[in-house]
């Protein structure tokens, strides 16, 4: 599951409401279609907020693989359920998020924080602003280019210094 949120930024709850008809194996592809939520005490399969929730988000081979393997493993409708096969609370994935950074030794941190991962690692790797913001469900590139200033702005210098030793060779110095 983590290695999946990884790859590709999915909030917690959407990522739990994945079914096994909303992924494309062959094509690597999910489409994003519903979300797991609590409300007034009870989870509940919920349907997205926003028509920009509503999308389809491409998956590299090892998130394929991962997912084919995760398909053997499962009898349930749901992706990654509870382990009666039913609908799996958002807070029982985060306790055992903490669970397994506990056993490595590394620190607690918010499941929201691979959702940041994928973007910030996404961009300062060269993937335009635009295939960011639309994989993770924002209204505007605008919108994303405002939560990931910092991440944009490194990746501007970067281009810059690349520029200029293009173009320092090409003037022959």
């Amino acid at each position: 599951m983590c290695y999946v949120e990884l790859a590709i930024g999915l909030r917690r709850g959407k990522l739990l409401g994945l079914k096994w008809e909303d992924i494309d194996l062959e094509r690597g592809t999910i489409q994003v279609r519903r979300q797991i939520a609590r409300i007034n005490g009870e989870v509940v399969e919920a349907p997205l907020k926003t028509k920009n929730s509503y999308r389809s988000v491409s998956i590299g081979q090892d998130a394929v693989q991962i997912l084919k393997d995760q398909r053997r493993k499962t009898y349930s409708e749901y992706v990654f359920p509870s382990p009666t096969g039913g609908l799996i609370s958002p807070d029982s994935v985060l306790h055992m998020l903490h669970w397994v950074l506990k056993q490595v030794g590394l620190p607690r941190i918010r499941f929201h924080d691979m959702r940041y991962t994928f973007a910030t690692v996404a961009l300062q790797n060269g993937v335009d602003i635009k295939t960011v913001s639309g994989m993770l469900g924002h209204y505007s590139a605008g919108f994303t280019l405002d939560t990931y200033a910092h991440v944009t702005t490194q990746v501007q210098r970067q281009a810059a210094n690349t520029m200029a030793n293009i173009l320092s060779g090409a003037v022959g110095n």
